[in-house]
């Protein structure tokens, strides 16, 4: 049995399979910078591959499209010149069908790579590339919502998709200890270099939720006038919201004084007991301290992680993305993969219900700006002891 040949194509195939509710009209959009078109998710995760692993260790291997490198390129300064993200959905050419002509050519090509015993460096690459494409899966599932989410006939992806289930949790408070932790990967297994260099912190010692704040509890919070009231919020986030008029979660509406929300199963009334998703870290920073509470931080999650129940919504942390202790960049290309991005954004943990299948674990650090709400996040509440 041939493990990487049967993972890389079941990761691949999955890619495929999430497109296959959309029609050649969605593939191309781009309603906003953050957005990437489909088409582009397809073309980049099959030019990671082509790139990293193909032009560099299949002997004989020929590009499919030389021009791909420079269309398909996202942030990797070390390969090349590259169109400017918020230019994407301006890519008409190549066609969604030589897209998937180019991930058919690349998938041959691994094919025969894989079919040779790789070395350590090679099975490295490899195992990136994986979990790079399940996180454009689900940066996937992500951009098809805002794209359907904001035509105006709030069109289903997939009536069996299940953004929301009931959180039936009485709300509790679990207490963390005052004491020193060891934070971060440990073991043999695949962890991203963000994960890495196991270390110790002190903790003072905290409250957190058993369960996310839900709807309704959000909702109540709306209608309390929170929203313009500037002792919950940052500075930055008072600029933001004056600048977007932001009032509610992405993808909300007041429809006959009820609220609803598009899922990716359509236009629903809100499901008041279930967490709620869609809110900026400035909206989950404002809840907690309209609460009286505050967001823990990412090493209080961590260290709660086995005794909650997570992976309906990544969860805010009040921790700003930095390097652990002795972090260092891997050289080259794929060392632009992290450590580039350790400035102005907030830590996430957890997993949500877009997040792949075997792509989660308690040590993962995501991360965003602090005004982006289209993520599946969510909010967990903790307090001092």
């Amino acid at each position: 049995m041939n493990q990487p040949k049967e993972r890389y194509h079941a990761v691949r195939k999955y890619t495929e399979k999430l497109c296959q509710p959309l029609v050649i009209e969605d593939y191309g959009a781009q309603p906003i910078p953050d957005v990437s078109p489909p088409k582009w998710h397809l073309a980049h995760s099959t030019w990671f591959f082509e790139t990293f692993l193909l032009k560099k260790h299949l002997k004989g291997y020929s590009e499919f499209d030389p021009h791909y490198s420079y269309l398909f390129n996202s942030y990797y300064e070390a390969v090349g010149e590259r169109v400017l993200k918020p230019n994407r959905g301006n890519m008409t050419r190549p066609t969604v069908e030589q897209v998937y002509q180019y991930r058919e050519y690349v998938d041959q090509s691994m094919k025969e790579l894989l079919s040779s015993d790789l070395d350590k460096t090679q099975l490295a690459i490899l195992e990136i590339g994986l979990q790079h494409e399940q996180q454009h899966q689900e940066l996937l599932i992500y951009d098809i919502k805002y794209i359907l989410g904001y035509n105006p006939l709030f069109p289903v992806y997939d009536e069996g998709f299940k953004e929301y289930q009931p959180e039936n949790n009485i709300q509790e408070f679990i207490p963390l200890e005052k004491g020193n932790y060891k934070i971060g990967y440990e073991g043999d297994g695949f962890a991203f270099d963000n994960e890495r260099m196991h270390h110790e912190v002190h903790l003072m010692g905290a409250q957190i939720s058993n369960r996310l704040v839900t709807n309704a509890e959000y909702a109540e919070f709306i209608e309390s006038g929170a929203y313009a009231d500037h002792q919950f919020w940052h500075s930055d986030a008072r600029a933001w919201l004056e600048q977007t008029a932001i009032s509610a979660p992405l993808y909300w509406h007041k429809i006959d004084g009820d609220w609803y929300h598009y899922t990716l199963a359509g236009l629903k009334k809100i499901i008041e007991n279930a967490a709620v998703m869609h809110v900026s870290f400035y909206e989950a920073y404002a809840f907690a301290e309209w609460k009286g509470m505050r967001l823990p931080t990412e090493f209080e999650w961590e260290v709660a992680a086995n005794q909650l129940d997570w992976g309906q919504r990544w969860e805010f942390t009040g921790s700003a993305y930095l390097p652990y202790p002795g972090y260092k960049k891997p050289p080259g290309a794929i060392g632009e993969y992290n450590g580039k991005f350790m400035v102005n954004q907030m830590v996430l943990r957890g997993a949500s219900v877009a997040t792949p299948e075997n792509h989660s674990r308690k040590t993962y650090r995501n991360f965003f700006h602090p005004h982006l709400q289209w993520q599946f996040n969510g909010i967990r509440l903790a307090k001092n002891l």
